[in-house]
């Protein structure tokens, strides 16, 4: 085949579709904790539409849910299951230099 041709023919690449997070069935609420945590990073962030694969839709109710579940205290705001250990700190310097005699 001439390279011409070959530009305009389409791959026959197999891609792997991925399933839907959120199934038919699962119903999205503030109560339904085992679909909320999917949706949520590790510092209590909303993740994304485009990392979790849905919807317009399904991302609005995703964020709606969340909330609820957070003001009703079933969620909360902050996760502080990681602590960050404080260290002591150096005093700070008043940046004046001493005069010397």
């Amino acid at each position: 085949m001439d390279k011409s041709k070959r530009l305009f023919l389409k791959s026959k690449r197999s891609f792997r579709r991925r399933l839907p997070p959120i199934g038919l069935g699962d119903r999205i609420d503030y109560r339904n904790m085992s679909i909320i945590s999917r949706f949520i990073s590790e510092q209590g962030k909303f993740l994304s539409r485009r990392v979790n694969r849905l919807t317009l839709k399904q991302q609005r109710l995703i964020t709606i849910a969340i909330k609820q579940a957070r003001i009703l205290s079933s969620l909360p705001f902050l996760n502080n299951e990681k602590q960050i250990e404080r260290t002591e700190t150096t005093p700070r310097t008043t940046g004046l230099r001493t005069i010397k005699k």
